[in-house]
């Protein structure tokens, strides 16, 4: 269950949202500047709330009122980038290990394999990053964020620089794991053909309050 009721303002733009999630996949759906990125970021930890609260399944990442916030690292949140910010001068094997080591985890060969399976990047993982299509960083980029054995993984705008053939190519594999790596996903997108395959669950931001929320049908 995630619980989201937070405050921000940024300049001249104030983020006022609230609703909570039991789905699997929740879509934060919005136009450019509607505040998703930002609403994620806050979910992180990367930005503060000027005041609210912050949950997943129980465990509270910031509470205004008692003075809590957990820093993004002591937070077990996995976060892809639109980007995907691999390291380009070393082995696809060794960025999705980033993560694990970051946070000082065993390595678990059986849980690699799964995720490598899971993802398609057995036949990538000797190559360098940097010469990988946008859709191979992508998985890459997933692969890395799950291998830290996340409580909840934030994708904001992945397929967002992808061109049409790349997101045909990468959106199977985030139905894939949608249905079989267990762990609750919040994704950003201002793309409604996206959400209606993906999310169990939606929350409409405009100019950074909720509009609506509910299963993908509101997006119709």
């Amino acid at each position: 269950m995630l619980r989201v009721d937070v405050f921000k303002r940024l300049g001249e733009v104030a983020i006022e949202a609230a609703f909570e999630s039991k789905g699997s996949v929740t879509g934060l759906f919005g136009t450019s500047g509607a505040g998703k990125t930002s609403l994620v970021n806050m979910i992180a930890g990367l930005l503060r709330p000027d005041r609210g609260s912050v949950s997943i399944n129980g465990d509270v990442m910031d509470d205004t009122a008692k003075g809590i916030h957990v820093p993004p690292h002591r937070r077990h949140i996995g976060y892809v980038f639109q980007d995907a910010r691999l390291f380009p001068h070393i082995s696809v094997r060794s960025n999705i290990d980033y993560g694990r080591r970051m946070n000082g985890l065993a390595h678990d060969p059986g849980a690699e394999r799964h995720v490598v399976d899971l993802l398609g990047i057995e036949a990538l993982l000797d190559r360098r990053s940097g010469g990988l299509s946008g859709g191979e960083r992508q998985r890459v980029a997933i692969a890395r964020a799950l291998l830290a054995k996340p409580k909840l993984l934030l994708l904001d705008e992945p397929l967002g620089s992808l061109d049409a053939e790349r997101k045909a190519e990468i959106l199977p594999y985030l139905v894939k794991l949608r249905d079989e790596a267990g762990v609750p996903m919040v994704y950003v997108s201002h793309d409604v053909g996206e959400l209606r395959v993906l999310a169990s669950h939606v929350v409409v931001l405009k100019r950074g309050r909720v509009a609506a929320t509910g299963g993908p049908e509101i997006l119709a």
